[in-house]
């Protein structure tokens, strides 16, 4: 999808009565969304037993 496809897929799921920034805020999810699925499918991302090993450090 394009940009302008996603943009107005995402504001149209969107309530009548959203704020600007509401609607901001979703763009800014998607947009990681989009980013992170393109890095997985490009072979950039970590496995999930790695996430955790990752995370568990950065908790102590």
């Amino acid at each position: 999808m394009n940009v302008k496809t996603t943009a107005k897929h995402v504001i149209d799921g969107m309530p009548k009565n959203v704020t600007m920034d509401d609607v901001i805020h979703a763009l800014y999810v998607a947009s990681k969304f989009d980013r992170g699925e393109q890095e997985i499918k490009a072979g950039k991302g970590i496995s999930d037993e790695d996430a955790r090993i990752r995370l568990k450090k950065w908790q102590k």
